[in-house]
């Protein structure tokens, strides 16, 4: 789905991706770890060049999803990001009711009749997970949702536009223990149907969730394999060490 090969990425002069080959895997999670300011998420925003609104930002070699070049100069972003959701650390509903939050990307790609968007609505807010909690306050505010809620909210706009990718960058963090689960669920679920490629800095999650893990350090892969043996017999021993706890 995802193939990433000698990439160079720099903030002015300061080199923050380091050479980076990776592929990533369809209908598959791929969670990236490693300590803060590694990289993981840096990469992750390259996917669907969320990099490029940040002043001074240089980027080399090739990203491809589907056997297309994402940097090259006929790529429309705004096609690209419709291919590949984001969901960020905290959740950040507009402020506008749940029914117009799930219905602002099909609206902006053009949708405007009603029974196809109370169709395109109702059906992300099932893939969410969400649409039983909220299917008789469609017209409430999104902030009057819970921490989870919102979250798995934004899960469902991002749903809306029919992304063949979700990106998930640290997406549980800021929720409670009960919430976070309910998202682990629900990733394990949409892998069925999208490739999720998800940042956590909770090994124990990744172990839980992932089917393939990537650790970062200094703006470097180290090691990229199954998640299954990655935690059990890792071939770095910066990844034993970071994993058992003795990195630093």
């Amino acid at each position: 789905m995802i193939e990433i090969e000698r990439l160079q990425l720099y903030y002015g002069t300061f080199h923050a991706l380091k050479d980076i080959s990776l592929s990533i895997p369809e209908k598959r999670v791929t969670a990236f770890i490693g300590p803060s300011g590694c990289g993981k998420s840096t990469l992750l925003r390259t996917l669907n060049r969320m990099n490029d609104a940040i002043d001074g930002v240089r980027i080399e070699g090739k990203v491809e999803i589907q056997g297309q070049d994402i940097y090259a100069p006929d790529m429309e972003v705004e096609t690209l990001r419709k291919r590949v959701g984001m969901v960020f650390q905290q959740p950040n509903p507009f402020p506008k009711s749940i029914y117009d939050n799930v219905a602002y990307g099909p609206r902006l790609h053009g949708k405007r009749k009603k029974a196809e968007l109370d169709e395109i609505v109702e059906k992300s807010l099932r893939a969410a997970s969400l649409w039983e909690e909220v299917r008789d306050v469609l017209k409430k505010s999104a902030w009057s949702l819970s921490g989870g809620q919102q979250q798995r909210l934004c899960i469902a706009r991002a749903l809306a536009v029919e992304p063949d990718i979700l990106l998930m960058d640290e997406s549980t963090s800021a929720l409670d223990p009960i919430s976070t689960n309910k998202i682990e669920e629900l990733t394990r679920e949409l892998s069925r149907n999208y490739t999720i490629v998800m940042v956590t800095h909770n090994m124990h999650q990744a172990a839980r969730i992932s089917d393939r893990t990537v650790f970062f350090l200094n703006g470097q892969v180290i090691e990229a394999a199954d998640t299954e043996t990655l935690f059990s017999n890792p071939a770095d021993r910066r990844t034993e060490d970071y994993i058992s706890g003795r990195f630093g």
